[in-house]
């Protein structure tokens, strides 16, 4: 499962933003193409003062939600913080993580933006096109766009519109609990990002696969 398209990790701000704005015309939106048997999550930690990254996938069987592997990776962190360019901090754990796994997900939900990012470009469209997979940001709050707030009860959402296109939705997993802010990462469309987003959720505000992924990447880092 080797990444389909590939570019340097270690450069500038500048040019890593060059790179966003490049890779983002290739992102799809097309509807969902073929079965779902398998949903992978992922989610990052930053250790040692954020000297190093602790990435964590977690594949879940797609109908019943039951975690069939897990893997983690614990890498260097050479990309410095900077608003809008997290997938250049994360993706290559990320992508480490993913390939770990001895089954190719069907579908990956990520923990972060998709294409609901200033340059169109977030973490889970980041990767999805790296490794050419489906898949789905599941991100805790907005990076970017304007919503209206949506209804208290699960399932109710409303759009999130940036410079006057729809990126992606907020999206009320559980009732009465803060909402997802949901994109497309890449190779789906809004309604399918949503639809499996709320079909992968066991009445909580996480969906299985990122809430498995948030939980042993959260052991990894109170360990050291």
């Amino acid at each position: 499962m080797l990444a389909t398209i590939k570019h340097p990790w270690d450069i500038s701000p500048k040019r890593a933003m060059e790179i966003q704005r490049r890779l983002a015309g290739l992102i799809s939106t097309d509807p969902l193409c073929g079965p779902v048997g398998t949903v992978a999550g992922t989610d990052c930690a930053f250790l040692d003062a954020g000297g190093k990254i602790a990435a964590v996938a977690v594949l879940c069987d797609a109908n019943s939600m039951e975690v069939l592997e897990s893997r983690s990776v614990i890498l260097p962190c050479t990309f410095p913080y900077i608003p809008g360019l997290l997938s250049f901090r994360e993706a290559p754990a990320v992508i480490a993580a993913i390939e770990k796994l001895s089954v190719r997900p069907d579908l990956l939900m990520c923990d972060g933006q998709g294409i609901a990012h200033p340059r169109g470009l977030g973490l889970a469209s980041h990767v999805g096109l790296l490794l050419d997979l489906p898949s789905i940001g599941v991100a805790k709050s907005r990076l970017c766009g304007s919503h209206r707030v949506p209804g208290a009860n699960r399932r109710c959402r409303t759009q999130l519109a940036h410079n006057g296109r729809v990126v992606g939705a907020v999206v009320r997993t559980r009732t009465g609990v803060k909402p997802l802010w949901i994109s497309v990462g890449h190779r789906m469309s809004l309604p399918d990002a949503i639809a499996w987003t709320l079909r992968c959720g066991r009445g909580v505000r996480l969906p299985e696969p990122t809430r498995r992924a948030d939980q042993l990447v959260g052991r990894i880092g109170s360990k050291r």
